[in-house]
């Protein structure tokens, strides 16, 4: 599963045309980021890693965190104006990546907390709602057509290691000595 990812420049272009819309989060069928949400903060993270065909790879991901409130906020709803001048004050402080990949980061007590992209942006009447899409595992050298680390040898990085065998000489060390046998008084 390959997702599209929204970098940063055009998640934000996304909430500027529609400022005055509650912001909403979807993060499963049927299941909502309670509207008393508050963005706690804004992480950047440089990634870099090396994948299983040995090929070094480097992006960066904006992290946006959601965090629900224990105690309800009655009619609380973030304003998406309120999210950017969050953006605003972030990008104050730090020089945000505007090719970094958004992804969204929320968990609560019935839903482990992970990190999600922002997948359809839909505008319903006065809210903004935003789908989250689950991320995945994926291996970069398949989906640049190449293979999982397959060496010359025709061994893979990937597959299951194969149990070493190793032959073991066995030794006679009885052989041509003189032997503890029943009776003889040696034992």
């Amino acid at each position: 599963m390959i997702n599209t990812f929204l970098d940063w420049s055009s998640f934000k272009a996304k909430l500027q045309q529609h400022p005055e819309s509650s912001l909403q989060f979807q993060y499963a069928t049927g299941k909502w980021v309670n509207a008393n949400y508050h963005i706690t903060e804004i992480k950047q993270a440089p990634i870099t890693s090396v994948d299983c065909g040995g090929v070094m790879n480097t992006w960066t991901e904006i992290i946006v965190q959601l965090w629900e409130p224990a105690e309800a906020e009655e009619g609380r709803a973030m304003q998406v104006k309120k999210a950017l001048s969050i953006i605003e004050l972030v990008e104050s402080k730090i020089l945000l990546s505007p090719t970094g990949i958004v992804k969204i980061e929320f968990g609560n007590s019935e839903f482990d907390t992970r990190q999600m992209y922002p997948g359809e942006f839909k505008a319903d009447g006065n809210n903004l709602i935003i789908n989250l899409t689950p991320d995945a595992t994926q291996c970069k050298a398949i989906n640049r057509g190449g293979s999982c680390g397959t060496t010359a040898a025709g061994e893979e990085c990937c597959a299951p290691a194969q149990p070493v065998k190793r032959k073991i000489e066995l030794v006679n060390l009885a052989a041509g000595q003189n032997s503890c046998t029943p009776g003889s008084g040696c034992c």
